[in-house]
């Protein structure tokens, strides 16, 4: 059986948060999902790939399971991150059309299962990294990467921007290290920026950014359009986008490492 989590080690502040890039999806819950679920649609395409070789010495950890076998960044109580909005769930019942992805949608017992195997693993790593590089630094900054397909009515009108900054309206980082993210997103010219706007900080961020005390998480959400040739399968990564888009992220990564501890475990 596939490991739950990959995890690299490094002696950076900065942790990366992987939790949708996987897509394996074991044998027996595969044969419950319908052709749609089998897609594979709403995966982070290719994230790992795109963080890869930004910054030395960076810890990252990666679900490798996919979010339809249970979903890394939903609070495991199932309550929902965005109460009267459309999202999906613990275990997604829908894609991000809204569409069914189940033949045999999972009972409770079986969500339970998938709790420990999957999900309980991957945070236990997070949790334990995030702990690791504290000690060494005295701050640890956890920095959630995802991507999402810029289009998607039933998730929010309009088109996404292409960087969206979540810190759950400021309480998950300190203001520095918000402002250091923000400030490099807005001056990359050629793409638009949001904090706090459809995507506030998934539950990894808002579980683990805790300033008071020396841990602090922040969500990018990227636009998929930024890297990929199209927002369609075969979700073919375009190394011209990509490395444009590199460059950024690279500056943003190298930024929040330089960020200094103080006695209080802030960043300044």
């Amino acid at each position: 059986m596939t490991e739950p989590v990959e995890i690299t080690k490094g002696h950076s502040p900065i942790v990366l948060g992987l939790p949708h890039t996987g897509t394996y999806v074991p044998p027996e819950i595969e044969a419950k999902l319908n052709d749609r679920g089998r897609g594979l649609d709403d995966t982070d395409w290719h994230i790992h790939t795109l963080y890869d070789g930004l910054l030395l010495d960076v810890t990252t950890v990666r679900a490798t399971f996919h979010r339809y076998v249970i979903d890394a960044n939903r609070d495991p109580s199932g309550v929902s991150l965005y109460p009267g909005q459309n999202t999906t769930t613990l275990v997604p019942l829908t894609d991000f059309n809204g569409q069914d992805i189940w033949d045999q949608p999972p009972s409770e017992a079986e969500i339970a299962e998938r709790r420990a195997a999957f999900h309980a693993p991957y945070h236990a790593a997070l949790e334990a990294e995030l702990a690791r590089v504290k000690a060494i630094h005295g701050f640890a900054v956890l920095y959630d990467c995802h991507s999402i397909r810029s289009h998607i009515p039933f998730l929010f009108d309009g088109v996404l921007p292409d960087f969206n900054i979540g810190t759950n309206l400021g309480t998950t980082c300190h203001a520095r290290v918000e402002k250091t993210v923000v400030d490099i997103c807005e001056a990359a010219e050629g793409y638009s920026t949001v904090l706090n706007g459809r995507f506030k900080g998934g539950w990894t961020t808002r579980q683990y950014g805790r300033p008071a005390d020396g841990i602090h998480a922040i969500q990018m959400e990227l636009a998929q359009s930024t890297y990929l040739s199209a927002e369609t399968a075969p979700w073919t990564y375009e190394t011209g986008k990509a490395d444009r888009l590199r460059s950024h992220l690279k500056t943003i990564l190298n930024s929040l490492a330089a960020l200094a501890p103080q006695t209080s475990g802030e960043p300044r």
